[in-house]
C-alpha cells in the first residue's frame, strides 16, 4: 500500500515536468530562439536540480525525508505558476525551470528515500522499480497535459493548470507519510557535505557514473523528441498516415508505454546479474537510437513511430537498475549521502544531454536537416555506449574488492 500510495503521489507531482519540452516548439518561435538557446532552457532544469540536490537529499540521512519532500513539492507549484505569470524570453524562462528543477530535488529522491527506509531490505529493489517508473508515469502525463491544455487554451494556462497536480501531491504526501526521522543512533559520524564515504564507495560509484551517461541520452531524447516528431511529419507526402497525430500525445505514449521496460530490466537484473543486463541495454539503446535519428526524413511516420516506441523501451531498460544498484550497494548510514551523489553526479547529464543534442543539431544543419537529426540522435548513442565500458571495468574491479573484503573479514 505505501509503495502504491508514494508512487500515486509521485506521479502528481510530475505533472509539471514537460510543460516545457512539450511545448518547446511552441516557445523557440514566440521568442525566436535558437535550437541551443531552446536547448538551454531545458537542460536549466537539471541545473536547478543538480544544485539543490546535494543539499535536500543529503540532508535526509539527518532530517525526515517527509518534511523535505512537502516543502519542496510546494515549491513546484509555485515556480510553475511563476514561469506562467513571468516568462517571456530566455532569461525569465531559464530561471523559473531551474526552481522547477529544485523543486524535483526535493521530491524524487527524497520521497524514495522515505520509501526505502520504511521497507525492509529484501522488497527495497522492486519498491525502486516501480517508483522510479512513476517517474516516467508523471512526466508521461506531463507530455499530454501540457499538449491539451495549450492546444484548448494557451501555454500560460498549460502551466497554470498543471500545478494542480503537485498541490494535490502535498495533500495527497501529507496523509499517505507518517513522520519518520532518523534514529540517533543511526546519524551520520561526518558533516552534511562530507562525501568522502561516498566516493570511497566504488561499487556504487559505477552505478551512479552509469546513471550520468543514461540521463545524458533519456533527457536529451525526452526534450527533443516532440520537436523531431514534428519534423519528421514535415517530411511526408500530402495524406500520408500519422499526419493528424499530435507529436505531444505521441510523445507521451512512447514515454509511458516504455515504463514496463525499466521493471523488467530490473527483474532480469536480478536473475542474470546487473552488470550483464546493464551492458546489453546500453548497447541496444544505442542501436535504437540512431536508426530512430535517422528515420525522420527517410521513412513514413508510422515506420518513425515505431522505432519512437523501440527507442523509447531500450532509452528506459536500464533506469531501475542503475538506482535499485546504487542502493543496494550504499552503506546504510550514508544512503541519503549516496544517492545525493547519485542524483547529483547523474542528473549532469540531464543538463547536458538536451544542451548538446541542441548544439549538434545546429553545428549538423538546423531542424530542417534530417542529416543533422540523425547526427544528434547518434551523438546520445555515443554517450550511452560509455555505460558498457564502466560496466566492464569500475563496477567489476569494485566487485572484486568487495569479494576480497568478504573473504578476509573475520569469522
Amino acid at each position: 500500500m505505501l509503495i502504491l500510495a508514494l508512487c500515486v503521489a509521485e506521479t502528481l507531482g510530475m505533472a509539471t515536468f514537460a510543460t516545457y519540452p512539450a511545448l518547446l516548439p511552441t516557445f523557440r518561435e514566440e521568442w525566436g530562439l535558437s535550437n541551443w538557446e531552446a536547448g538551454l532552457i531545458g537542460g536549466v532544469y537539471f541545473a536547478g536540480y543538480l544544485v539543490a540536490v546535494p543539499v535536500l537529499v543529503t540532508l535526509t540521512d539527518r532530517v525526515d525525508p517527509r518534511r523535505i519532500y512537502l516543502i519542496s513539492m510546494a515549491i513546484s507549484v509555485v515556480s510553475a505558476l511563476g514561469f506562467a505569470v513571468y516568462a517571456n524570453d530566455l532569461a525569465s524562462a531559464s530561471l523559473w525551470r531551474f526552481l522547477q528543477g529544485v523543486g524535483l530535488a526535493g521530491t524524487y529522491m527524497p520521497g524514495l528515500k522515505a520509501l526505502t527506509d520504511a521497507l525492509p531490505e529484501k522488497h527495497q529493489s522492486r519498491a525502486v522499480a516501480f517508483y522510479t517508473s512513476s517517474f516516467g508515469v508523471g512526466s508521461s502525463l506531463s507530455f499530454v497535459i501540457a499538449g491539451e491544455l495549450a492546444a484548448a487554451f494557451d501555454w500560460r494556462m498549460a502551466f497554470i493548470l498543471s500545478a494542480i497536480g503537485p498541490a494535490l501531491a502535498i495533500v495527497f504526501a501529507f496523509w499517505v507519510l507518517r513522520p519518520n526521522p532518523p534514529a540517533e543512533d543511526a546519524l551520520p559520524a561526518t558533516r552534511l557535505l562530507d562525501f568522502r564515504p561516498v566516493f570511497a564507495n566504488r561499487r556504487a560509484l559505477a552505478f551512479t557514473l552509469g546513471y550520468a551517461v543514461h540521463n545524458w541520452e533519456l533527457f536529451g531524447y525526452r526534450t527533443w523528441i516532440v520537436a523531431f516528431l514534428v519534423f519528421a511529419q514535415s517530411q511526408q507526402p500530402a495524406g500520408a498516415m500519422g499526419l493528424g497525430w499530435a507529436a505531444t500525445t505521441l510523445a507521451a505514449l512512447v514515454t509511458l508505454i516504455g515504463l514496463p521496460a525499466s521493471v523488467l530490466g530490473n527483474e532480469l537484473a536480478h536473475r542474470f546479474g546487473r552488470r550483464q543486463v546493464l551492458i546489453v541495454v546500453m548497447i541496444a539503446s544505442a542501436i535504437a537510437g540512431v536508426a530512430f535519428g535517422f528515420s525522420g526524413a527517410t521513412l513514413p511516420f508510422v515506420a518513425v513511430v515505431f522505432l519512437a516506441f523501440v527507442y523509447g523501451w531500450a532509452v528506459i531498460g536500464d533506469s531501475a537498475t542503475l538506482t535499485a544498484g546504487v542502493i543496494a550497494a550504499a552503506d546504510p548510514r550514508y544512503r541519503g549521502a549516496t544517492m545525493a551523489m547519485h542524483s547529483m553526479i547523474g542528473f549532469v547529464g540531464s543538463f547536458i544531454g538536451p544542451l548538446a543534442f541542441g548544439a549538434v543539431l545546429d553545428a549538423g544543419g538546423g531542424e530542417e536537416s534530417g542529416t543533422a537529426w540523425g547526427i544528434a540522435f547518434a551523438s546520445l548513442s555515443a554517450v550511452i555506449l560509455i555505460g558498457p565500458v564502466l560496466m566492464l571495468t569500475m563496477a567489476r574491479r569494485a566487485e572484486e574488492d568487495h569479494n576480497e573484503a568478504q573473504k578476509n573479514r573475520p569469522q
